[in-house]
């Protein structure tokens, strides 16, 4: 008996250890995006240039929609963000791409809705309870991207906060000195690595590197704390779901925490709506938590940013905390709004239920389709 207690101890920091050193993996990955980011462009007017084609909102939008969706992770997209926009990325053409980031994540749980397809009564629970969550993000950015874009209040409050927390703009001073020391050597090598490439392919090499090292570290960070997290994240979630609106949307943003993925934390609360364990009402606030729960691995990521732009890296971080917890309090807040979600995702449902095409026409149209003609046509327009 106490062979194994020391068995599983041993393991567990083991993981806990995986877990630290993938964390380091991402602070430098995202250091290396913002330094390779900075080289390739030519600094802040370069990068200006560069995404001079996302000004345009709505291709932001697309751009961080379509990006989610394909690699599955907000998380991951979100703090590519991060480093891009320590790199000279506009805040302002940053914005619309979180947003998008939002909407991408929820293809993940309307996947595992379809596993429920052989039963028909099943899937129409578990497909409404998935794009619940699809409905509200939607929903979301109907509401705000028109006021950001008239009068750019997230940027601003994000850029206030992320002032307050770093002690004005003589930023990086004290508090991130420690993220500097320790990601500095490794960025350091591989700029000595590609010193003696021309600028702009060193810096393409550097940023590939970095997103390559998010996408792995985010996937194994995920993995690992699975193993020790998801049997209490379940026990969070059977306990706090259906007790309320404040329970749910805490419980999700917890378990979000604790396993590092809203994905994760809305497809583990998908087969108890399928199972008729709970209703799509019941799981609703819960998949609301998971969407500020995300929001915690861009904030991590804008703690390995360091000089001039540090502020405008935790600034866009902010800027997404601030988008989430804004849409609770308003859609949810207001009782007409709330119910938006939920009557679209029922109906949606109530078809794909009869005609099992239409929920892969759905995935496909909203998540790759529509997004794709959006930038065909904006690139024929500007091309």
């Amino acid at each position: 008996m106490e062979h194994n207690n020391a068995h599983n101890h041993t393991k567990n920091a083991l993981v806990w250890f995986g877990i630290i050193f993938m964390v380091y993996v991402l602070l430098v990955a995202v250091g290396l995006i913002s330094s390779g980011f900075k080289l390739a462009s030519g600094g802040k007017e370069g990068a200006e240039q560069l995404f001079a084609f996302a000004t345009n909102p709505f291709l932001g939008l697309i751009i961080g929609t379509m990006a989610t969706a394909l690699v599955q992770s907000s998380s991951t997209v979100t703090s590519v963000i991060v480093g891009l926009v320590a790199g000279g990325l506009p805040v302002a053409t940053a914005v619309p791409m979180v947003m998008g980031a939002n909407i991408g994540t929820t293809i993940t749980n309307t996947l595992v809705s379809l596993g429920h397809a052989r039963d028909k009564e099943e899937f129409k629970r578990a497909f409404s309870a998935a794009t619940v969550h699809d409905f509200f993000n939607l929903l979301s950015v109907i509401v705000f991207l028109p006021l950001e874009m008239a009068f750019g209040f997230l940027e601003k409050a994000g850029l206030y906060l992320a002032q307050l927390f770093m002690g004005g703009e003589s930023l990086a001073i004290g508090q991130f000195n420690f993220m500097k020391a320790i990601t500095k050597p490794v960025v350091g090598v591989v700029k000595d690595v590609v010193h003696d490439m021309p600028t702009v392919a060193a810096g393409t090499i550097m940023v590939v590197i970095g997103i390559t090292l998010i996408f792995l570290s985010i996937t194994y960070i995920g993995k690992l704390l699975k193993k020790v997290m998801v049997g209490r994240a379940k026990r969070i979630l059977h306990a706090a779901i259906g007790r309320g609106p404040i329970s749910g949307i805490t419980s999700g943003t917890v378990v979000t925490v604790l396993v590092q993925s809203s994905s994760t934390t809305t497809s583990l609360a998908v087969p108890l709506a399928g199972s008729g364990l709970f209703t799509t009402r019941d799981i609703y606030p819960f998949t609301l938590g998971a969407n500020i729960g995300t929001c915690i691995t861009a904030l991590l990521a804008a703690t390995a940013i360091t000089g001039g732009n540090a502020v405008f890296a935790l600034q866009i971080a902010l800027v997404h905390l601030l988008y989430n917890v804004l849409g609770v309090l308003v859609i949810y807040g207001i009782p007409f709004l709330r119910e938006i979600p939920l009557i679209g995702s029922a109906k949606l449902a109530h078809f794909a239920s009869e005609y099992r095409a239409v929920a892969l026409v759905y995935i496909v149209g909203v998540f790759f389709f529509i997004p794709g003609m959006f930038v065909f046509i904006s690139s024929a327009i500007t091309g």
